[in-house]
C-alpha cells in the first residue's frame, strides 16, 4: 500500500463560511481521492468513545434478544445486523467480518415511508438502553449537520445553485451505523494476503461521515502493534491505471468525509465514489468499533447529473434514489432478490386478473 498522499484538510468554520480555498479543496479531495478531512468540527470525540463502550455493552446481550431488533423483514435497515450477513458487491459471496446496529437520527419523509417501508423503517432500540439510544442519535445528528455543510460546499464547487444538492437530500433515509469488526483467530491473522474486515467497495449514498474507530481487546481499549484499518483507492491516472491503494487514516481529531455513488452521479463524474476497505490487524484477538453516518438523497429524488458530465452516457438513465437503494441492498445481500420484481406498476397483474374473470363468465 502506498504512502498516503496529501489529502485536503478543511477547517469546519471555513467550510461553514465558504472561505476562499474551500471549493478548491473540495474539488481536489473529492475529485482525486474521493474524500476530505474535516478539522475543528463540533463533534465530541470523547462522546464517540463512550458510545462505542455502550455499543459493546449492548452487543453482550443474548442473540435471541438482539434478533428482535429489526431483522430481514426490514432488510436490516434498523437495529441489529448479525455477523456474516452483509457482503460487498465484489466480495465473491464472502460476508464481512462484522456485526452492526443501524439508526435513523433525522425525521423521516412519510411519503417515502409509504413507498419504501423497509428503507424508511422506524427506529428499533434495545430495552433499558437509554444512554446508548441518546448517544447514537446525538452523534448521528451532529455528523449529519457536517454533511449538510459539505453538500453546500459541493454546490459552490460545482457552480450549482443553492439547495440544488441539499434540497435533494431533505427527508432522505439518513443512517447512523455502528460497527464491530470481529476478532480473528491465530490462523486467520496469519493469512496472506491479510484478512479484510470489510471488503473493498464504494458506498451507494451521497456522503459518508466517519469520526474514527477504536480497537479493543478483552473489552479494553488499546492499539495493536500493526493497526490495519481504512485504505482507499484513488482515481485512475495514466501512471496508475488501477488507481493507488493508500492509507486513509485522518490526522488526529479529524473527521473523514467520503463520496458515495450518488454524489459521483450528481457531480457528473467530477467527484469520485471512494473505493475503500478495512484491513484487519496481523495480531489475533483484536476487535474494532467504528461509526459511519450516511447522508442519502430523498427516495423520490432523481439520481442524475446536475451539470456537465465527464463521460456522456455513463450515468444514465435516471433512477429514483429509493429504487437505487433497493437494488443496492439486494446486491449486498440485505434485501431479497424477489423485491426487484415489485418495482414499477402492477398493471400486468391487474389486467391478468380481469382477463381471468372474463374467461370465467358465462357465455
Amino acid at each position: 500500500m502506498d504512502t498516503a498522499p496529501q489529502i485536503p484538510v478543511i477547517e469546519y468554520d471555513a467550510l461553514r463560511s465558504g472561505a476562499p480555498g474551500v471549493g478548491e479543496a473540495i474539488v481536489e479531495g473529492f475529485g482525486r481521492f474521493g474524500l476530505v478531512y474535516i478539522s475543528g468540527h463540533p463533534l465530541d470525540l470523547g462522546e464517540v468513545l463512550r458510545l462505542y463502550d455502550s455499543f459493546l455493552e449492548v452487543l453482550q446481550r443474548p442473540e435471541r434478544e438482539k434478533a428482535t431488533w429489526g431483522g430481514p423483514q426490514i432488510w436490516f435497515q434498523r437495529g441489529w445486523t448479525p455477523p456474516n450477513t452483509e457482503r460487498a458487491v465484489l466480495a465473491r459471496g464472502r460476508p464481512d467480518f462484522k456485526e452492526c446496529f443501524f439508526a435513523a437520527p433525522e425525521p423521516l419523509d412519510p411519503r417515502c415511508q409509504a413507498a419504501w417501508p423497509e428503507i424508511y423503517a422506524d427506529n428499533v432500540w434495545p430495552d433499558d438502553a437509554a444512554e446508548f439510544t441518546e448517544r447514537t442519535l446525538a452523534v448521528g445528528h451532529s455528523l449529519h449537520a457536517v454533511g449538510i455543510w459539505l453538500l453546500r460546499a459541493c454546490e459552490i464547487a460545482l457552480d450549482l445553485g443553492p439547495e440544488e444538492m441539499v434540497g435533494l437530500s431533505r427527508g432522505g433515509a439518513h443512517l447512523t451505523r455502528l460497527l464491530k469488526y470481529l476478532p480473528l483467530t491465530s490462523e486467520q491473522a496469519a493469512r496472506r494476503p491479510r484478512v479484510l474486515w470489510g471488503e473493498e467497495h464504494t458506498d451507494f449514498n451521497v456522503l459518508t461521515l466517519l469520526p474514527g474507530g477504536c480497537f479493543y481487546r478483552d473489552r479494553a481499549r488499546g492499539r495493536p502493534r500493526e493497526r490495519g484499518g481504512l485504505y482507499l483507492r484513488t482515481r485512475p491516472t495514466p501512471e496508475h491505471p488501477s488507481g493507488r491503494r493508500v492509507g486513509g487514516q485522518p490526522p488526529e481529531g479529524c473527521l473523514v468525509a467520503q463520496v458515495g455513488q450518488q454524489l459521483e452521479v450528481l457531480s457528473g463524474g467530477r467527484f469520485l465514489a471512494t473505493p475503500h476497505g478495512i484491513v484487519a490487524p496481523s495480531e489475533p484477538g483484536w476487535t474494532r468499533t467504528s461509526l459511519a453516518h450516511f447522508v442519502h438523497l430523498n427516495g423520490r429524488s432523481r439520481v442524475e447529473p446536475l451539470g456537465p458530465v465527464e463521460q456522456p452516457g455513463a450515468y444514465g438513465p435516471p433512477v429514483l434514489a429509493g429504487t437505487y437503494a433497493t437494488k443496492t441492498l439486494v446486491d449486498i445481500g440485505l434485501a431479497p432478490p424477489s423485491v426487484l420484481g415489485q418495482l414499477g406498476y402492477r398493471h400486468y397483474d391487474r389486467l391478468s386478473g380481469m382477463r381471468a374473470l372474463e374467461a370465467s363468465e358465462p357465455s
